[in-house]
């Protein structure tokens, strides 16, 4: 407790909500539930009577109809089996999406268990900053840093799962798309590690040289006489795969969301404004991107780059600038979340539109199928849409806290000096007796201080920074692009 204070009040609180009332109260349900309406199949006897060309009552059938196909939406069909034409007149009833009704929806429990700990995170996180600011203690571990990993650990392992599901399927083409896009962005990698510092400001060479420097002088403290870890081209390459491996990994995420704001943008046509917010949404990842270009971004913004140009922000404003603008493009992704999960819900509508065009004949169980299916992947395509959006999100955390920035610095250095607490004097413990048990136990404790004091400055601020914010801009890119290139696909296919 003394090693971690009020923080671990902090995250007793979250984990014990996470294990009695997260059964109860979840934030991923409440974003579906009466928030979403699917469509629902029709039954074996409305078919049947569309294909004789009877209307159906719908005063005394429809509401156990609905109550059927809402209980068997997940395997609509009977044993029966006949087919109909495929222009029949059919009109798809609507109902509200409701908590039953997502249980048994393809990774739902993933769905659910990373949106409550990103929430319980996020708070861990903004309590933990609001405590750095009002305590003085300077010397614990913040334990928000190991949520934010969790976070991030979490969303990667279900994008490999679903990854590796994709690798499985063998018809549908997704793992030659998959191969080809993951060797696309090893290559695009390499491309951007080529680039200096002084085009893109990641700063991995000077976090390079901070590293290696440190590992030197800890490996001469302890007596052992090193180069350093590794060279910088090595450094780079597994940067590189790494960067590959990211890009697989969110290549159908990209591809997915590209799909949605098609469809987002088709359906919000009629209203201009929230037609404007979707295309910004689209935009503010390209935005973000070019802010970490120097000449585009902190030349340009900073009066560098016109010689008499006035500068818009100051050098220390920059980085704050840049952090809240990543936090603005996450909530505002949130925010149209529903909007674009009911775009995905619309599609069996525009199927079921789409098969009325067609002639021949269907059978009534691919019919109820081609409906069903479409709410039975929306916890798929919910984790496609929200996990880059998390890794955004909590990398943009861990840049600000393990790489020593500020979220104040946007307002000024007063602000900065407001809201960063004095450190707290090193206090000198007297000499205690090493021969009593008490004085083992500080001796041992001061040389395990002393330890991680050294490990602590290997991996300094300068280090994080670097590595954090290529791994930031390069999902925001890979992101951005796998997006464009399926929007590119869509356009001219449709």
């Amino acid at each position: 407790m003394a090693v971690f204070g009020v923080q671990v009040v902090f995250s007793l609180v979250m984990f014990t909500f996470l294990h009695k009332m997260a059964p109860y109260y979840s934030l991923g349900r409440w974003i579906m539930s009466k928030r979403l309406y699917r469509y629902l199949h029709p039954t074996n006897e409305e078919l049947k009577q569309l294909s004789s060309g009877n209307v159906p009552g719908k005063s005394n059938t429809n509401q156990s109809g609905k109550n059927k196909r809402r209980k068997n939406f997940t395997n609509p069909s009977s044993d029966e089996s006949f087919t109909v034409p495929r222009n029949i007149p059919l009109e798809l009833d609507q109902a509200p999406v409701e908590d039953i009704d997502l249980v048994s929806l393809q990774y739902y429990s993933e769905y659910v268990w990373l949106m409550d700990f990103s929430f319980c995170a996020l708070i861990v996180y903004v309590l933990t900053e609001i405590y750095y600011i009002i305590s003085p203690h300077r010397i614990e571990f913040n334990l928000s840093v190991l949520w934010c990993l969790l976070v991030v650990a979490f969303c990667v392992r279900i994008l490999a799962s679903q990854a590796w599901l994709y690798m499985r399927t063998e018809e549908g083409g997704e793992r030659v798309l998959l191969f080809t896009f993951t060797f696309f962005f090893l290559v695009f990698a390499m491309g951007v590690l080529v680039v200096g510092d002084n085009i893109i400001e990641f700063g991995i060479e000077k976090g390079y040289q901070n590293f290696s420097l440190s590992a030197v002088e800890f490996l001469e403290k302890q007596g052992n006489t090193s180069h350093g870890p590794l060279s910088f081209l090595t450094f780079k390459s597994v940067l590189a795969l790494l960067g590959m491996l990211v890009g697989g990994l969110l290549t159908f995420p990209g591809l997915r969301l590209s799909k949605l704001h098609q469809d987002t943008v088709k359906y919000t046509r009629d209203r201009k404004m929230v037609n404007m917010i979707v295309q910004i949404n689209y935009l503010l990842p390209l935005v973000l991107m070019l802010l970490w270009v120097k000449p585009v971004g902190r030349d340009l913004l900073c009066g560098k780059a016109i010689k008499f140009g006035k500068a818009l922000l100051y050098e220390d404003q920059f980085d704050g600038f840049r952090l809240h603008l990543l936090l603005l493009m996450c909530g505002l992704r949130f925010l149209l979340m529903p909007l674009f999960l009911q775009s995905h819900l619309n599609l069996a509508y525009e199927k079921v539109e789409n098969m009325k065009k067609e002639s021949g004949r269907i059978t009534n169980i691919e019919l109820q199928k081609m409906v069903a299916r479409v709410f039975y992947y929306l916890c798929v395509v919910a984790i496609q849409y929200v996990v880059p959006v998390l890794l955004i999100m909590f990398l943009t955390f861990l840049l600000k806290t393990l790489g020593g920035l500020s979220w104040a610095s946007l307002f000024g250095e007063t602000a900065v000096d407001f809201f960063t607490p004095a450190p707290k004097p090193h206090m000198s413990f007297p000499k205690i007796n090493a021969e009593g048990t008490v004085g083992s136990i500080m001796e041992s404790a001061a040389q395990l201080t002393g330890a991680l004091g050294d490990i602590k400055g290997i991996f300094s601020p300068v280090w994080y920074r670097g590595i954090i914010t290529y791994f930031l801009w390069w999902v925001l890119t890979v992101w951005f692009t796998s997006t464009s290139l399926g929007i590119m696909y869509y356009s001219q296919s449709s």
